[in-house]
């Protein structure tokens, strides 16, 4: 498995479609996990790396695993 961080531009599409499937938008995954929705949009395009405890964060709110949303196979 390789990670997705570290200046990867690849867009996280499995973010986009866990918060899609839960019908909640990005302001609304935003302030469940404390930051703006700007920051899940840069997220979601690859033009951001969150950090280990937002990453975490998000995984608990959409119920999902580091693995299913932050690794790539």
């Amino acid at each position: 498995m390789q990670y997705r961080g570290g200046g990867s531009h690849l867009k996280n599409l499995k973010l986009k479609s866990a918060r899609a499937a839960l019908d909640l938008s990005q302001e609304e995954l935003a302030e469940k996990v404390g930051v703006t929705r700007q920051t899940i949009g840069m997220i979601e395009a690859g033009k951001y790396n969150p950090t280990l405890n937002l990453c975490v964060a998000i995984c608990k709110v959409l119920g999902k695993t580091l693995d299913d949303l932050f690794w790539e196979k």
